[in-house]
């Protein structure tokens, strides 16, 4: 069974938000609110209202590069400081903490801030290939609504934007 990919170009907000609000009430089985994307030439904070909360991966990724940074941070320096011609004098520790721990620090905050860069630019799709569904009206006024759908959810989900004053429907078969 093949994908299609449906944008509904809308004049106003409401009506597109009307559309999402439909799809959030399932009114097309199979079609959940996960699966929409509004493409639109502002920002608009209500849209969490209408779409629900999204997850958000950005800071998971940052706790798990600063866990990293932390740990292989120490132990690097620890296994270069005891491994690196080991001559105790006169009492000083071969792995001197104190300056470990400054390090260490340090350390946790580049790799922090390294996969915090890492996973923005992953999650927010920058990398990816273009769009070929795509309406330059989407950037002067109009607001897109965008879904991948079942071949036999499609009649249904371009009834759905009729029933809300859609401007225009552009449809892609993916597979």
């Amino acid at each position: 069974m093949s994908k299609h990919r449906i944008m509904g170009l809308f004049s106003d907000f409401d009506q597109a938000f009307a559309a999402v609000a439909d799809i959030r009430a399932y009114k097309i089985p199979g079609v959940s609110v996960d699966d929409v994307t509004i493409k639109s030439p502002i920002e608009h904070p209500e849209i969490e209202e209408v779409l629900g909360e999204r997850p958000a991966h950005v800071p998971k990724f940052t706790l798990m590069g600063a866990l990293f940074g932390m740990t292989f941070g120490f132990l690097f320096l620890a296994s270069a400081q005891a491994t690196f011609l080991v001559q105790p004098q006169g009492g000083k520790p071969v792995v001197p903490l104190p300056s470990n721990i400054v390090l260490t620090y340090e350390m946790t905050i580049l790799f922090g801030v390294l996969f915090t860069i890492i996973s923005f630019v992953i999650g927010s799709r920058i990398v990816r290939k273009r769009d070929t569904l795509y309406s330059e009206m989407v950037s002067l006024d109009q607001v897109g609504v965008l879904l991948e759908v079942d071949e036999g959810k499609a009649q249904a989900l371009k009834d759905l934007f009729k029933a809300h004053e859609v401007v225009e429907i552009r449809e892609e078969v993916v597979r």
